[in-house]
């Protein structure tokens, strides 16, 4: 399970396809859901599909608004529900700082990520570097500190923006 976004690095070059994005995300969902034995319904699939569609974290309200925007009128906790179950899946990382949602690169992988999020453009790049991961662990454990979920969220400019 390699994502696009993986692939390239992070932060995507201009011509990029968000479609080949949103096919590489379904794929993994369906093929973590498939292992666990867990369904992955109609609207845990869109909302996904949603999320991976322009590497913009996004909230649940914005989330809501394109399904109604689509003629669907869900309430709510449904999008909710649905996001739990992404979130519990490792299938999205939870932005704190933004209450928003993005992507995982690295879906049906332990361990926790590192997002770089642009402060001017609002895109999100995920970094996945064990070197982070195995710091955070020791000062944890120097602290007597068992991690059980973290998201390091580093804010300043993308590679684009810092050229405008």
């Amino acid at each position: 399970m390699n994502s696009p976004q993986e692939r390239n690095g992070g932060f995507l070059p201009d011509q990029h396809d968000h479609g080949d994005c949103v096919a590489a995300a379904l794929e993994d969902a369906i093929a973590v859901c498939g292992e666990r034995g867990v369904r992955l319904t109609p609207v845990r699939r869109r909302v996904l599909e949603i999320i991976w569609q322009g590497h913009r974290p996004l909230g649940a309200y914005a989330i809501l608004e394109v399904l109604s925007g689509e003629g669907h009128s869900p309430a709510p906790p449904t999008v909710y529900r649905a996001l739990e179950f992404l979130l519990t899946q490792g299938l999205v990382h939870r932005l704190s700082s933004l209450n928003a949602f993005v992507g995982c690169s690295r879906p049906g992988h332990p361990g926790a990520g590192q997002f770089l999020l642009c402060t001017s453009c609002g895109t999100a790049a995920e970094l996945n570097d064990p070197e982070i991961e195995r710091a955070i662990e020791r000062g944890a454990a120097a602290e007597g500190f068992v991690c059980r979920d973290h998201t390091v969220e580093i804010s300043g400019l993308c590679p684009h923006c810092r050229g405008t």
